[in-house]
């Protein structure tokens, strides 16, 4: 893995010069199994970062409640770092403190915080999945009315919250030395009920300093038919007015996040272990040859 990280920072470095830092990064996680305990991810980032020293790697950390302190101490000590499994707002203001915070730990310790890179990675289609589940479980025209729609107002509302944050006077006084934003990045964007459009969660999460990561088949979907205009700051009110219906009805969102948070968590896990035993299947095979 470290190998493969290696050769993608290698190929993506050009970008990274030639943007002044801002694109061309590459990630690499910790291992899942460490995503509820701060002291363990804080080692493994330092142990990451340690064996992969170069300016365009992100060590990814999960925002979980024993994650984001490890996330502040790493900003602190000036490391790179992608924030995933966002999944609530809540939980993302604590991510927006954490950079800041440790942003201004570092500063003050004489650390150049223009080499500190961040993006805060809120998982979105997953918030439709588990949502729609819970409206269908309510039944009624209301509830169902609102499928499909949770994920891209939670969304638009998170992205207020990074753009609310930029004007406070902590903010201004980072980027004056140099300090660059944490960007918003909008993952799981493939549409997983097919009923709904599959550029759904491009086009309608479009805006500056954001970043959408994309398989293949959204790639080539968004491509074809996508429309490219900016609809992050659009209709706000309206995201507002979707989450207070769908707190009317039943359905906490505070909740939701927390459910799809263990179940990102396990996942991943899931998805490590499997490819560790994929290639200690493999690493036997070939010993024994």
């Amino acid at each position: 893995m470290i190998d493969d990280v290696r050769e993608a920072l290698a190929l993506l470095r050009p970008i990274f010069v030639d943007s002044g830092g801002s694109d061309g990064f590459a990630s690499i996680e910790v291992a899942p199994e460490l995503a509820h305990d701060t002291h363990g991810t804080v080692a493994a980032a330092r142990n990451l970062n340690a064996q992969i020293d170069e300016p365009n790697l992100l060590v990814k950390i999960p925002a979980t409640a024993e994650g984001v302190p490890a996330i502040k101490a790493m900003i602190a000590e000036g490391r790179s770092i992608n924030v995933t499994l966002i999944f609530s707002l809540s939980r993302y203001r604590q991510v927006l403190e954490a950079y800041r915070s440790g942003l201004e730990y570092y500063a003050d310790s004489g650390g150049d915080v223009g080499a500190v890179h961040s993006v805060a990675s809120f998982f979105v289609s997953r918030v439709d999945t588990e949502v729609d589940r819970r409206l269908e479980e309510v039944g009624t025209a209301e509830a169902l009315s609102l499928r499909g729609r949770a994920a891209i107002a939670q969304a638009k509302l998170a992205y207020q919250l990074f753009r609310d944050q930029l004007s406070d006077e902590r903010w201004t006084d980072l980027e004056a030395r140099g300090a660059h934003l944490q960007r918003p990045l909008w993952a799981s964007t493939s549409t997983k009920n097919a009923e709904y459009p599959d550029t759904l969660y491009v086009d309608n999460l479009i805006g500056p300093n954001t970043v959408n990561t994309l398989p293949e088949t959204t790639i080539a979907a968004f491509e074809d038919h996508g429309t490219i205009a900016c609809t992050i700051n659009q209709d706000v009110d309206g995201a507002t007015e979707v989450l207070d219906m769908l707190a009317s009805v039943g359905v906490d969102m505070e909740e939701v996040g927390r459910t799809l948070e263990d179940k990102g968590v396990t996942s991943f896990h899931e998805s490590f272990a499997h490819v560790l035993d994929t290639l200690n299947t493999q690493a036997l095979q070939i010993s024994r040859r």
